[in-house]
């Protein structure tokens, strides 16, 4: 499997025969170095609905036919725009042709750009090839995380801008609650509020017991 860092919170994981986009912020997103067109995903998995997540959904899955899976509210309103998807909500998961998806708790707040309630926001847990990847989407530090690190997470991409987020710090509480085998930063750096120094926490995480912390730029990709 190779997941490529977007930027922002955009990640795509190409496996065997899928492609899965997660949160594809692309247009209007100054640090991006994709435009939408270079995706030909058979899935787009949404966190919440807030415009730097949404993004170019629309516009990706009307073009390639890309499934939406995220939450009920997401899903219907993407529907009434000729978008096919499948709904979830936090607890609940589902097979797919790439894996299984699972949806977590995020604390956070969610709607869409023109004000529409989008649902609860959550995180995600993809479990595909044998690896199983966490992103938590935006959210606060939450002590249940322990939790979710009985689900034996392999990697593990957590937001550290702060201000909108958990910051560096809290970013570093919940690694030690997660204990994934790998870190990936996410949101930070996209905007002037959520500027962070990336190097730093990777060190901080070193610094953990046999855990690795790869903050990649826009458009790098990591074999996992």
């Amino acid at each position: 499997m190779k997941l490529t860092y977007l930027g922002h919170s955009g990640v795509s994981l190409r496996t065997a025969g899928h492609e899965v986009l997660i949160d594809p912020f692309l247009t209007d997103n100054p640090v991006a170095v994709h435009e939408p067109d270079a995706f030909d995903p058979s899935h787009v998995i949404l966190t919440h609905a807030h415009g730097d997540h949404l993004g170019d959904t629309v516009a990706i899955a009307k073009r390639s036919g890309a499934q939406v899976v995220s939450s009920a509210e997401i899903v219907g309103y993407l529907g009434r725009s000729g978008v096919s998807g499948r709904a979830f909500n936090i607890g609940g998961g589902g097979d797919f042709p790439f894996g299984r998806v699972t949806f977590t708790p995020a604390w956070h707040s969610n709607s869409f750009p023109d004000g529409t309630y989008g649902g609860m926001p959550m995180g995600v847990i993809i479990e595909s090839e044998g690896v199983t990847i966490y992103h938590a989407g935006d959210t606060a530090l939450f002590s249940d995380m322990a939790l979710i690190a009985r689900r034996g997470i392999d990697v593990a991409l957590l937001p550290i801008g702060d201000t909108f987020t958990m910051g560096p710090d809290d970013a570093l509480e919940a690694v030690r609650l997660i204990a994934p085998k790998v870190v990936i930063p996410i949101h930070y750096d996209t905007f002037e509020a959520i500027e962070q120094d990336a190097a730093a926490f990777a060190r901080a995480v070193a610094a953990l017991d046999g855990i690795t912390c790869h903050p990649l730029a826009p458009g790098e990709a990591l074999d996992l």
